[in-house]
């Protein structure tokens, strides 16, 4: 078998690191995004990247911070996988380096690896004056654009050589199975000429982002809608962790998105508080003192939504509280929080050396994603997934600075076992009948027609903000079982209504309405996919808060939430698997409590 090609859905940093890995063994890659890959979600993170190399001799290690990855996480990482990428993060960032990304430096030339939040050890690296701990600028000069910038000057060699080829503008729809259920190849359609093709391939890769744009108002990119994976789920791919939705504590409310400050501003000695009786009340001091304003981001986030939605000591009644920073000296805004001042000063229109900043927490990632195994391949043979799209990593975000490393470390990783798989076939895509092809095509292009023949007086843009507002209100922060019930049963009237919602354009040229409306179908049924895990999930566990369930419970829930797709109607079918404890286990006293408590 010649080599065949290999597709790759998603531009990002996992989705190039991958292309690069899989070129440099001589495979022909596909590139398919729907917008240039260097406009990819992954490039707004301002997060810096973890590599524990123990540069400034404050004792860390690789082990050091895969103990510390896997209890941020709540213990649900499988701890095989996590482990390596721990080892291999000096790895990356070396490689990072040699191919030019411009890391700070201490005086001497070496990576400045810094301390984040209130990290122990010097471990997360910025690049082009996004510092952490010492300001980050966002923007441009984000460190997890300069890591894609990097990744795609590379991957232009290999284009240059006809081993990649990128297909922007094309959006992905479905994968082909053939007989046995094995991924064969994609359905893409063309954004301008809305031309529908099937793309036979040996092996596919969905590195395509999570799933925050169902959720209103969140910190990330309009194509992190979760949309391309709900197609794969509905496919028969499994959905894992869905309920884990992290926030970001600190971002500026906009009427489009929110735009997140650096939590570094509070760490260096931001203050929150809501005006009470004519006064400040700062009520992260009052309420945890041991902690203060540098709590961990999930107790943050519980307590301004406390102060807000439970106590209503939003300023004017808004969906907000202030941070303080008019009282730090200002060689420390020199010093460490000039990017914090731009930033405020272009998003918020404040200076936040003169006046308090209005923040409220956002969505700003997820800690599931669809199943994968050791050897980030789904449960259908030939379909794999890397970066946010796989929920292998989970809980590694909650680690500042593990965002960036997984999704370098999950492109690499995926990129070698495609190679694997690939060479190991008896027969490849070029042996499946052209019908089996051409059969996917045309339903995907019936799905088009259904949409331009709706009639009704329903909006998809209406139905797009209901979801997104429910969703914030009960899924994110804090839930209950009694709110999330309601909101899968909202989600179900939002899919009724959906089917009575005409697009504004019945076109069959650049028609982004007919795109919209096929995104939003996919999103409406992750949402309840992620409702109904985390009504299921009776515990809280880092990001899943329920205050009917306070406590961690180990006895009945440390294991890994599966979603099956049942095509019925009934909603997504829920089982649990065993979590990985291969190296660490849940302190024996948390144990113990949970066995005393029932």
């Amino acid at each position: 078998m010649k080599k065949p090609k290999i597709i790759i859905v998603g531009g990002g940093i996992a989705g190039l690191m991958a292309a690069i890995r899989i070129a440099e063994r001589g495979f022909p890659v596909r590139i398919f995004s729907p917008i240039p890959v260097r406009r990819a979600g992954s490039g707004l993170s301002h997060e810096g990247i973890n590599a524990a190399v123990n540069s400034k001799g404050d004792g860390d290690s690789p082990e050091v911070h895969f103990e510390e990855t896997v209890t941020a996480g709540g213990f649900l990482a499988n701890q095989e996988p996590l482990r390596q990428m721990c080892f291999k993060g000096p790895e990356i960032v070396s490689l990072f380096d040699r191919m030019g990304v411009p890391f700070n430096r201490t005086p001497e030339g070496w990576i400045d690896f810094r301390r984040v939040g209130e990290g122990k050890y010097h471990r997360t690296a910025f690049a082009a004056g996004a510092t952490g701990s010492a300001g980050a600028t966002g923007g441009a000069s984000a460190t997890g654009r300069q890591l894609l910038y990097a990744l795609d000057e590379q991957a232009r060699r290999y284009e240059s050589e006809g081993l990649i080829e990128k297909f922007e503008g094309w959006e992905f729809l479905s994968i082909v199975k053939d007989g046995w259920d094995i991924c064969r190849g994609i359905v893409a359609i063309h954004l301008s000429g809305m031309e529908i093709k099937a793309f036979p391939a040996n092996a596919v890769i969905v590195a395509t982002g999570g799933p925050l744009g169902i959720f209103a108002n969140t910190a990330g990119s309009a194509l992190d809608c979760g949309a391309y994976a709900s197609s794969l789920y509905q496919q028969g791919a499994w959905y894992a962790n869905g309920e884990f939705i992290q926030t970001h504590p600190t971002a500026i409310p906009g009427r489009d998105k929110f735009r997140p400050i650096p939590e570094s501003a509070r760490f260096e000695g931001g203050r929150f508080f809501v005006p009470r009786d004519g006064q400040p009340f700062y009520f992260m001091e009052e309420w945890h003192s041991a902690h203060g304003n540098s709590a961990p981001r999930d107790l943050l986030c519980r307590s301004i939504h406390k102060v807000v939605y439970e106590m209503g000591l939003g300023p004017k009644g808004e969906r907000a509280v202030y941070l303080d920073l008019t009282y730090l000296p200002r060689e420390i805004f020199e010093k460490k929080l000039k990017g914090v001042v731009e930033y405020c000063k272009k998003f918020a229109g404040r200076d936040p050396r003169e006046v308090p900043i209005k923040i409220f927490p956002a969505v700003c990632t997820s800690m599931g994603g669809l199943w994968v195994d050791d050897d980030q391949m789904s449960n259908i043979p030939g379909l794999f997934s890397a970066g946010e799209c796989d929920y292998q990593y989970h809980g590694a975000e909650a680690l500042e600075g593990n965002t960036l490393l997984s999704a370098g470390y999950g492109g690499m990783k995926t990129g070698d076992a495609v190679v694997t798989y690939v060479e190991g076939l008896e027969a490849g895509a070029d042996s499946v009948d052209a019908p089996v092809f051409s059969a996917e095509a045309k339903r995907q292009w019936a799905i088009n027609q259904e949409i331009l023949d709706r009639t009704g007086n329903e909006n998809a843009h209406q139905i797009r903000r209901e979801l997104g507002e429910w969703m914030r209100e009960n899924v994110s922060i804090v839930r209950t079982n009694d709110r999330l019930k309601k909101t899968d049963e909202k989600i179900r009237e939002l899919l009724q209504r959906l089917q009575k919602a005409p697009p504004a354009d019945r076109s069959s040229w650049m028609n982004p309405e007919l795109i919209f409306s096929r995104r939003l179908y996919n999103m409406l049924e992750l949402a309840r996919v992620i409702t109904l895990s985390a009504f299921l999930r009776n515990e809280s566990r880092g990001a899943h808060y329920k205050p009917e369930f306070p406590e961690r419970d180990d006895r009945n829930y440390l294991k890994t939430t599966k979603a099956s797709w049942s095509a019925s109607g009934g909603g997504p079918k829920i089982e649990y698997e065993d979590v990985m404890l291969k190296y660490l286990k849940p302190k024996a006293r948390l144990l113990d409590a949970v066995r005393k408590a029932g």
